[in-house]
């Protein structure tokens, strides 16, 4: 079976095809970074201007790159959710337009349920149940997967996701947008144990995570430091604060795995990337003789692959839309099942 997956939730525009939700056929991004890295930061404006621009080229360039006409397609998966909902509207509309031309079924795919099945791309052998931390720029959850459409969130932020928490940080350092990855390659030359930052957590929640006390923390050592004239040695205070997030996402990971008894360990989102995070968690997972899976980089970030491969099983589970489809800036990944 092959989906066409339309992503545009945020700052890429983005088409692929996808077989049987595991083989890639094609994977087209048409990415803003370069654009809002002028701003600091996503535009949310100029981000739906862009996608009304590029998504019908990035369509047509995915269906070319997989050799594969629009009349082959089985069904058209798109992003409604959630996201920036102007940029979400660019792709839930020319989807159904093109599925109305075309006469093709019409998928709603949640974002988060496509960052998941970012992993059954990478890996072909991975099949639910299994414990999966989804860490992006927007968010921070810990969901139990009991099968590819059945999810249920068991933790989360209480305020700043991991990703956001990250940026806001780089940024308070002096790095270019965007700050998490740009943080993440200067911490390799750091001393991760040369300042000393708290380690939130959320009092009668141990699988939910707070990170804004943590990102402020930081922000008043560096005020404090310029304040006093001191110099601050910017790859160990990332080292620093890479670490101390990481520390909280792994311990609540792993409290999530003792409670729940799951024997897999996923991770996915664009902070699945981080490197530390990728290392402490497979340290961890091998520790425990648990299962642990990560999507391949080229899949971390947005992208339509995942969008189709999370397409299929929701097709395949009947999870259909009509014309009536709208956009929506927020929802909750265990919304439909």
């Amino acid at each position: 079976m092959l989906i066409l997956g339309i992503e545009s939730s945020c700052d890429e525009t983005a088409a692929a095809v996808v077989e049987d939700g595991r083989r890639v056929l094609s994977n087209v991004i048409a990415s803003q970074v370069e654009e809002h890295k002028l701003y600091g930061g996503v535009v949310p404006e100029i981000a739906s201007r862009r996608h009304c621009e590029a998504i019908s080229g990035v369509v047509r360039r995915a269906l070319e790159e997989a050799n594969t006409p629009l009349s082959a397609i089985d069904a058209i998966a798109v992003t409604y959710a959630p996201g920036l909902i102007g940029a979400l509207l660019v792709g839930v509309n020319f989807a159904k337009g093109l599925a109305l031309s075309s006469g093709k079924p019409l998928v709603p795919v949640h974002h988060l349920r496509s960052h998941m099945a970012a992993n059954y791309l990478t890996h072909p052998d991975l099949k639910p149940p299994f414990l999966c931390l989804v860490v992006s720029g927007g968010h921070t959850h810990l969901i139990q997967a009991e099968d590819y459409t059945t999810l249920h969130i068991i933790g989360h932020t209480h305020d700043d996701a991991a990703g956001e928490a990250f940026d806001k940080a780089a940024r308070a350092m002096g790095m270019p947008y965007p700050g998490g990855v740009h943080l993440d390659k200067v911490a390799e030359d750091g001393n991760d144990k040369a300042y000393t930052l708290p380690r939130p957590s959320v009092d009668g929640a141990p699988f939910d995570f707070s990170f804004s006390g943590l990102k402020t923390s930081v922000i008043n050592l560096l005020h404090n430091a310029e304040q006093r004239g001191d110099e601050i040695h910017i790859p160990d205070l990332a080292a620093s604060y890479r670490k101390a997030v990481v520390d909280c996402l792994v311990k609540g990971t792993m409290k999530a795995v003792e409670a729940t008894g799951a024997k897999t360990v996923v991770i996915a989102g664009g902070v699945s990337a981080n490197r530390l995070l990728r290392r402490r968690l497979q340290a961890e997972c091998d520790r425990r003789g648990l299962a642990f899976y990560r999507p391949e980089l080229c899949y971390c970030g947005d992208n339509a692959a995942m969008v189709a491969s999370q397409g299929y099983y929701e097709f395949l589970k009947g999870n259909l839309a009509g014309m009536d489809l709208n956009a929506c800036a927020n929802m909750a990944v265990d919304t439909l099942s």
